[in-house]
C-alpha cells in the first residue's frame, strides 16, 4: 500500500506547536491549582489551626494560674520556699568561730596565758588581753603572731599572712609578771567553712598546742598594781 503525504512540512510543524502549547498550558494550570491549594492550606493553618492553638494554650495558662491562685496560704509557701532555696548560699557564707580555740592555741607560747578574746567577725580583728611570764614573752608572742601563715584550699600550698596589723595596745610589768592587751587583724579565710585552713607556726616557738596542759591556756586576769607602761 502506497501513502503520499499530502500536508506541507509547515503544517506539520503548526501542529507539533499546537500540541506544545496545549501541553504547557495543561502543566501551568497544574501547577497553579497546586500553587493555589498549598497557599490556602498556609492560610487556613496561620489563621486557624495557629489561632485555635494559641486559645487552646491562653485557655490552658488561665486555668491552671486559677488553679494556682486558689491554693490556701500561697504567699506564704512561696515565701518558704524561697527561704529555703538560700539556705545553701546561706550555709556558705557562714563563719566557722570554732576555729577560733584551736587557732589560739596554736600560736600562743608556753609561756603565755589568756585572760580574754574579744573577736570582731565583721571587721575582721581581735583583741587578746592576758598575762606572761615577762615582757620577753610578750614580744615572743607578738612576733609568733607577725610570722604565723596559713595554707587553704584555694590556695595550695602558697604562704599567707594569717595575722596582719599585730600591735602591742597595753601592757604593765610586775615583779613575777607581766600583762598585756594585743590588737590585730586576721584574714577572713580563715574562718571560711568552704576552706581547710592549715596554720603554719614558726618551728622556733613552743607553743600551747604542742604541751599536753592546754587547757591551761585561758588564766583569770590579773591586776598589777604596778608597772611599765
Amino acid at each position: 500500500m502506497i501513502q503520499f503525504n499530502l500536508l506541507p512540512d509547515i503544517k506539520l510543524e503548526y501542529i507539533k506547536a499546537k500540541r506544545l502549547k496545549q501541553t504547557m498550558v495543561s502543566i501551568s494550570v497544574l501547577v497553579a491549582s497546586g500553587s493555589m491549594v498549598v497557599a490556602i492550606l498556609l492560610f487556613l493553618g496561620v489563621n486557624v489551626a495557629q489561632k485555635k492553638h494559641m486559645n487552646d494554650l491562653n485557655k490552658q495558662i488561665t486555668a491552671a494560674a486559677t488553679k494556682l491562685q486558689a491554693t490556701p496560704d500561697l504567699n506564704k509557701i512561696i515565701t518558704v520556699q524561697n527561704q529555703l532555696e538560700s539556705l545553701t548560699a546561706l550555709h556558705n557564707k557562714k563563719l566557722a568561730p570554732s576555729r577560733l580555740y584551736d587557732y589560739v592555741s596554736q600560736v600562743t607560747p608556753n609561756s603565755v596565758s589568756i585572760a580574754s578574746i574579744a573577736t570582731d567577725f565583721t571587721a575582721s580583728n581581735i583583741t587578746i588581753s592576758g598575762s606572761a611570764k615577762d615582757l620577753l614573752a610578750i614580744n615572743t608572742y607578738i612576733d609568733t603572731l607577725k610570722f604565723t601563715g596559713y595554707t587553704s584550699d584555694a590556695t595550695g600550698s602558697q604562704r599567707s599572712p594569717a595575722f596582719s596589723k599585730v600591735l602591742l595596745a597595753s601592757f604593765s610589768s610586775g615583779e613575777k609578771s607581766a600583762s598585756y592587751q594585743i590588737t590585730m587583724a586576721f584574714d577572713p579565710i580563715i574562718f571560711d567553712n568552704q576552706q581547710k585552713i592549715t596554720l603554719k607556726v614558726p618551728n622556733t616557738i613552743t607553743t600551747r598546742s604542742q604541751l599536753d596542759g592546754a587547757n591551761a591556756l585561758f588564766q583569770p586576769a590579773t591586776v598589777t598594781k604596778t608597772g611599765i607602761k
